[in-house]
């Protein structure tokens, strides 16, 4: 019998058939307009990339009903939802629940200490990884808070209670 830690089996995720691709012509706007207005307010983000601009990155938040692929280069930016069959190869996946991706990209949660509990995971060029994380980290402000707000007090308010429901859910989870 092997002492060696067997992975966790990951249950089958969403993300085919029609209303993945409903989900992904529905959100698609409104990623066009985060994505573009991210770029526009934080320029310095692209050059934190250095080469890894061109990488693309599949972002895989695991209770959606779909994926987003990104590519940060500024002369050809791209953020899109994405069915999971019908996903890009991409050079780095990130992949954890939707509230943990957010956090990350505010630096609210460690991505670190989520790795190595395994509610983060992270495949392909972890150096392209690396680079967006620490990009991520050097914008001044919360980026989910910038997108919430470009929505009114409506995107506000929903950003407020998905962050009251995930610190609720990681306090039982400690808890527990």
């Amino acid at each position: 019998m092997s002492t060696a830690a067997q992975p966790r089996a990951r249950p089958a995720l969403p993300g085919s058939g029609a209303i993945s691709r409903l989900a992904c012509r529905v959100v698609q706007p409104v990623l066009a307009r985060v994505v573009r207005r991210i770029a526009a307010r934080h320029p310095s983000l692209f050059a934190r990339l250095g080469t890894h601009q061109g990488t693309d990155f599949l972002i895989d938040p695991v209770d959606l009903p779909f994926a987003l692929h990104l590519r940060p280069d500024p002369e050809a930016l791209l953020f899109r939802a994405v069915p999971r069959d019908a996903a890009p190869e991409a050079g780095a996946v990130i992949r954890g629940r939707f509230m943990l991706l957010l956090e990350l990209v505010d630096s609210e949660e460690d991505g670190d200490a989520a790795f190595f509990s395994r509610d983060l995971e992270v495949t392909g060029d972890t150096e392209a990884v690396v680079r967006l994380r620490n990009a991520l980290d050097d914008v001044d402000g919360s980026i989910a808070g910038e997108t919430a707000a470009m929505f009114g007090p409506p995107g506000r308010a929903i950003l407020a209670r998905l962050r009251r429901a995930y610190s609720d859910d990681m306090n039982m989870k400690e808890g527990a």
